[in-house]
This record gives C-alpha cells, structure tokens and sequence, in this order.
C-alpha cells in the first residue's frame, strides 16, 4: 500500500508556522543561488550580445583586449584588402578602423553622496562602425558628423556620468567634446562607451594607431579562411575573432569570480538550511510517532512511509525554490554596473533570468530537501511498530 499524496500535503498545512519558517529559510538560499546565476548570465549576455557572428575583430597579436592593442595603418589596409571583407551597396570595404582608449569620468552624485571617478571606454569608430552594429540606435539628439568634436554616449553612461548627458560636454584629451546623442545598444556592452570619430579622436590623444579592426564577412562560413589569412601573413602580427567570442572572452574573468564567489555563499548558506529542514523533518517524525505506528499497523511498508516522510520534505523545500524563484525575478528590474577586469572599464549590465536558470534553482532547492528529509524520513521508517503504538 502506499501512503497518499495528501498525506504529506496535509502535514505541511497542519504545521504552518514551521511550514512556513522552514520553507523560508530554503528561499532565501535558493534567492542567492538564482541571483548569483542571473548576475553571471546577465554579464555574460551583456558582453556577447556586443557581439555578432557576421562581424570579425582584429586585434594585435596577444593583447588581449582592444585597449592594450595597436595595429598601425599599413596593416590595416592589408586586412582590409582582403577578399572574405563584405562590400557595401556602393561597392565601399564594410570594416571599420577603431580606436579604443580609456578615460576616468566622475559618477553623478548620489543623494548625500560623493562623485566617484571610474573608467569608461572612448572609442573612436570609422562611418561604418554604426552600420557592423544594427543594435545600436540613437534614441536621443542624432549621431556625431565625422570631423567634428561631437560624440554620442551609450544610455548607461548618459545616466551614470557626470557630463555626459544630451547637450553637455566633456573635457578630455585638451578639447571639450558636444555629446550630441544618446544611443541604445540593446542592454550589450556598448551602453557603456562613448563614440566619436575616430580620426579626431586619434589626433586627440596622440595616437598614431588604430586599436582594432571589425569587419562583416561576405559569408559567415569563411571565419576559418580569413583567420588563417590573417594570423599566417609574415607582414602581420595579428590576431582575428569572431566579434561574439571576443567579447565571450572579455566577461571570462569577471564571470569566474562571480561564480565563484556566489556559489560557495550558497553552499555556505544551503548548509544551514539543510539543517533547518532536518530539525523540521525530526520533529514532525517525533510528534507524529503514534500516528506511524498506525500507518505501520494498517499494512503500509517502510518504504511508503519513506516515501511519505521524503515527499513532505520535497514539497517543503520546493515551497522555498518558488518562493526564492519569485523574490529573485525581481532582481531584473535592476541595473547594476562593475569594473570589467579585461577593460578596467565601467560595465552596466542586468541580471537576466531563463528556464535554465529555473530548473537549475528548483533542482538545488529539490536537493536541500532531499538530502534534509532523508535521514528524518529513513527514522521514520524504521521505527518498531510495537514501540510506535506505545506512544498512544
């Protein structure tokens, strides 16, 4: 025979008080757990929605990031002769030459609070750059004229920045720059950059080289080729990527300390509530001794009221997973910003929650109540009928 579902139910609603403490217990760990992957996931679809397949970067060999590289022009023109390089409408090389440098902004004050400097990136972008990036668009003012000391600001800079909102100016590099725009990147990485042109800007700041190189492939499968062509020419000390796993490559560092970091809090935190979870299993079995010794004597094996006892403790803890689930999906009305330690410059990003995410929660919480209501659960089974009935 085995014992009903409602059997378990009926226990966790007769209990409320220690229902509800025990399964709150479980949803503030299942809530650091979500929120630690949705900070990861958030991050890591920040960075590789910067991205698209299509577009390849160039940067010097070994450099790592966009800011510690330098590719001066006649290597650039190499790499832009190349035939895997798309053509425009008008027959024009879709590639575009790109300067990337780092300057400190101050943040805009909080209430009683203090300005505070951090990096931002300044990346100076040929006419073509906006056309390789359809998930930017400007949503306030218009885009900068080529020539001219005028730039836009991605909406997370405009908001964060001193300075850096529609009609104001920034003073860097000895001039005085218009922002003249605000762009929308679509929640990538490019919401925390400011643009200009790339020819003003490399004048600015002295800089005789280009920092990278993006360009569309005329056909998607010829990423291999043309890297080949790239990284083998003796001319050229280069280095290509796919723009999304270039980017995938930036939030690696980043996401591995999050993980980390968060992870071994929920394992620290899913420890006490195991331990809740067991007192809350070992006490339900200690009051209810006579009530399995009934069970026993009615014909129900050990086995169903194993079941019974670990099925208690599931609903218990799933209970807590939803909960923690419901409280986390909060967490994506907010947008937090870090230092991205590839750039060592300021990234805003969101925490994004998916099914994966979901199931992974519900699972871990699954597994705090197993592992809680185990024990409880196998003394409850084992318990002598004889024994049992004499606590009536």
């Amino acid at each position: 025979m085995q014992v009903p579902i409602s059997y378990s139910l009926r226990n966790l609603w007769t209990r409320k008080m220690t229902t509800v403490l025990t399964a709150g217990g479980m949803a503030l760990v299942v809530f650091v757990f979500a929120a630690v992957l949705m900070l990861d996931e958030g991050l890591r679809k920040t960075l590789v929605d910067t991205g698209s397949p299509d577009n390849v970067v160039v940067t010097r060999r070994a450099s790592g990031t966009e800011v510690q590289s330098g590719i001066e022009r006649a290597p650039a023109a190499i790499v832009e002769s190349l035939p895997q390089v798309a053509l425009g409408a008008g027959g024009e090389r879709q590639m575009s030459k790109e300067m990337v440098v780092l300057i400190s902004l101050n943040k805009r004050q909080s209430a009683g609070g203090a300005e505070k400097p951090a990096n931002v990136i300044i990346r100076g972008v040929s006419p073509m750059g906006r056309m390789l990036r359809p998930q930017v668009n400007i949503v306030k003012g218009r885009m900068f004229r080529a020539g001219s000391n005028e730039i836009v600001a991605g909406q997370a800079i405009a908001e964060r920045f001193v300075n850096a909102g529609l009609g104001e100016s920034l003073r860097f590099a000895g001039r005085e720059w218009v922002v003249v725009g605000i762009f929308d990147a679509a929640r990538s990485g490019f919401d925390s950059e400011i643009w200009g042109d790339v020819d003003q800007l490399m004048a600015a700041f002295r800089r005789p080289v280009y920092s990278s190189l993006i360009f569309r492939l005329n056909d998607s499968g010829q990423f291999s080729a043309v890297q080949a062509a790239i990284e083998g020419d003796q001319r050229l000390t280069l280095e290509a990527k796919r723009e999304t796993q270039f980017y995938a490559d930036q939030s690696e560092a980043l996401s591995t300390f999050i993980r980390i970091l968060g992870l071994s809090l929920s394992v620290i935190f899913s420890i006490g509530a195991v331990i809740g979870a067991m007192i809350t299993m070992y006490a339900a079995v200690a009051s209810r001794t006579s009530e399995i010794g009934t069970l026993r004597a009615l014909g129900f094996r050990k086995r169903s009221i194993l079941t019974a006892f670990l099925l208690e403790s599931l609903f218990l803890s799933l209970l807590g997973g939803l909960i923690g689930l419901f409280l986390a999906s909060f967490m994506q009305l907010f947008t937090i910003s870090t230092m991205n330690w590839q750039s060592f410059s300021e990234l805003a990003f969101s925490f994004t929650l998916n099914a994966e995410i979901v199931a992974k929660s519900l699972a871990f919480a699954l597994l705090m109540g197993l592992i809680g209501g185990f024990l409880p659960a196998t003394r409850a089974a084992r318990m002598n009928i004889v024994d049992a009935l004499r606590a009536v």
